[in-house]
């Protein structure tokens, strides 16, 4: 297996060349369970355990201070003791007030899995899934958007989430999340202070528990349904906030539970936040 650096540098070099449907048919799930290392986060600095502050680091492509954060998605049983209670004025909420992606990069996502979703389907659905917050763009669901996230493409290594410093990769990937009760994490480097004009994102990346929790793709009583999950969690790496308050409907309220779907699509504070910061 060639190592994850060649991979993910071809990759790149052809993503004008492959669209997502051939790209497909090109790989199979063949990834030994077990292989990648469970990701490990920085104890809370607080009670608000859903957000892990990882620190300022120099971007590697641009040479700027960037700071990071890991915002975790935990099970609506075990969350009430580890979430902001804070109430927002509206239903939805920014990361930091400007900070959005101002240039389009690639993502890649390793689908290996010990709970039986596919890899196309993992590929497919996330890319569906970015569309739905891109299409909100405009503040209209069904006219397509600005392009945000850009294309996702398969790698055939091991990934693993920037928890230190940023590397100008957005991956994604399933793994032991070592944190009680956490569905998924996602992390999110970029510019959150000073002046707004001047904040952005620079790169995310996605881990999903697949170590705890069992995944479904058709919203089944006892897993986590995948695309209802990921949905949220690719609001995170739109610069969306979590949710704390009365806005239990909308995709970006911080807590889910098993077999739920209602994140799947977004609702109406969810587009008027992503209309707000695009």
């Amino acid at each position: 297996m060639l190592s994850k650096v060649v991979n993910l540098f071809k990759l790149k070099m052809i993503k004008k060349l492959i669209s997502i449907s051939s790209t497909v048919a090109l790989f199979s799930l063949a990834f030994p369970v077990g292989a990648v290392p469970a990701l490990n986060l920085p104890d809370a600095a607080s009670d608000n355990a859903a957000v892990r502050y990882l620190g300022e680091k120099v971007d590697p492509a641009t040479h700027e201070l960037v700071q990071g954060y890991a915002i975790v998605h935990y099970r609506s049983a075990n969350a009430s003791a580890r979430a902001s209670k804070a109430r927002a004025p509206k239903c939805y909420g920014f990361l930091a007030n400007g900070a959005k992606w101002k240039s389009v990069e690639p993502w890649f996502v390793n689908p290996s899995n010990g709970r039986g979703l596919g890899g196309s389907y993992v590929l497919s659905n996330l890319a569906s899934n970015v569309s739905k917050w891109e299409d909100a763009t405009d503040g209209t669901l069904g006219n397509g958007g600005a392009n945000v996230l850009g294309d996702g493409y398969f790698a055939t290594g091991t990934l693993v989430a920037d928890t230190v410093s940023p590397d100008n990769l957005n991956e994604v990937y399933f793994a032991n999340v070592a944190d009680p009760g956490a569905i998924a994490v996602t992390i999110v480097w970029g510019i959150f202070s000073g002046p707004t004009f001047n904040r952005k994102l620079v790169e995310w990346d996605q881990v999903y528990d697949d170590f705890d929790y069992d995944w479904s793709a058709s919203g089944e009583l006892g897993k986590m349904d995948f695309e209802n999950i990921a949905t949220h969690e690719l609001g995170h790496s739109v610069g969306l906030a979590d949710l704390y308050n009365t806005c239990t409907e909308e995709t970006m309220y911080g807590y889910a539970d098993y077999g739920e779907t209602k994140k799947r699509d977004l609702n109406s504070g969810d587009v008027q936040g992503m209309n707000a910061m695009y």
